[in-house]
């Protein structure tokens, strides 16, 4: 489309700058699968898709929503219904394993939020606390994470699964000794009912007791990255700069996911700020000079491979052909 001399003061007057119209004009899709319900947990992509990030960096950002009954997203980016797609790492590396070419290029949370709730009369503290007890667990990821745990520190793989939903009234009920949960998630729902953390129940994540992981992996098949890396990096671009904008203030993200980006589940904003506060500093990597997103090779090799193996998984892809360790540090030096 050509405008006219006329058309293009227009715009310049009006405070659209030409660089970004010309962006906006070439920017490409980009389908992003997310691995749950539209919530506070994306905060990156409702401030990056709110402030025109992604389109100014080149990507026109189109989402799916995850939850309890979406396809997982290693489904979804093998049948090519998304480009890119949210995951944890057992997931990711099943789907490898069955030979969905898959690639890791980046992780939202380096430290991952997943652990188990605990009451005073039976605390769960550490590893040696779960064997033997009765565990209430929503599915096979909470499972494997509970056997890799166990593995990992040389303990029985001794425990009784008992199938749970996503709130912790079952554990406050005695139905179980522990409650497989989020730190970012259901401890806001115990503290909302007046219960204080380290007194009236506990929360040990699985990264303090030995199985560190990556949370929101993010994905993509091996041929669209190879096709279309600029398009990769643009978005990556643009979700680099809405979580790092999300720091400023976790009610503006929260807003966005109960106002607009979920506004048809019910979520609540003191709750959806609250979670928002827990999880930046989980955005982040303990380690400090590591880039946000960052993938290491390290910990792949290391900690995430010995909890694979930990769990029975012995059919292992080289770590350089499974992740690209790259494409993040690229995103980084055009931010």
């Amino acid at each position: 489309m050509r405008l006219a001399r006329r058309s293009l003061f227009a715009l310049g007057a009006a405070g659209l700058a030409l660089p970004q119209l010309a962006a906006a004009q070439s920017a490409a899709k980009v389908r992003l699968q997310l691995g749950w319900i539209p919530n506070v947990q994306y905060a990156g992509e409702w401030i990056a898709l709110e402030r025109g990030h992604f389109q100014r960096h080149g990507s026109d950002v189109e989402w799916f929503p995850g939850g309890p009954n979406a396809l997982p997203a290693p489904v979804v980016l093998a049948a090519g219904r998304a480009d890119l797609g949210y995951t944890a790492w057992f997931p990711l590396l099943d789907a490898v394993a069955r030979g969905t070419d898959l690639v890791m290029i980046a992780a939202v949370f380096p430290q991952n939020p997943l652990g188990i709730i605990s009451l005073p009369r039976k605390p769960i503290r550490g590893a040696a606390d779960i064997v033997g007890a009765r565990i209430l667990a929503q599915g096979p990821n909470e499972k494997t994470a509970i056997d890799a745990t166990l593995g990992l520190n040389s303990l029985p793989v001794r425990w009784t699964q008992v199938p749970a939903g996503f709130s912790p009234e079952p554990l406050l009920a005695g139905d179980g000794d522990g409650y497989t949960a989020f730190s970012t998630n259901q401890t806001i729902t115990l503290e909302r009912m007046g219960m204080v953390r380290g007194r009236d129940f506990h929360f040990v994540s699985f990264d303090e007791m030995g199985f560190r992981s990556y949370g929101a992996v993010l994905s993509a098949r091996r041929a669209y990255l190879e096709q279309n890396r600029p398009q990769v990096v643009s978005f990556l671009r643009g979700l680099l700069q809405g979580w790092n904008e999300n720091e400023a203030d976790p009610a503006v993200a929260a807003r966005l996911a109960v106002e607009k980006y979920g506004r048809d589940l019910g979520l609540d904003l003191r709750q959806q700020t609250r979670q928002n506060e827990l999880q930046i500093p989980l955005a982040r990597h303990a380690e400090p000079g590591r880039p946000r997103l960052s993938i290491d090779k390290a910990q792949i090799e290391g900690p995430l491979y010995a909890a694979a193996r930990a769990t029975g998984r012995t059919n292992l892809p080289d770590p350089d052909r499974l992740c690209d360790f790259t494409v993040v540090a690229e995103a980084h030096r055009g931010a």
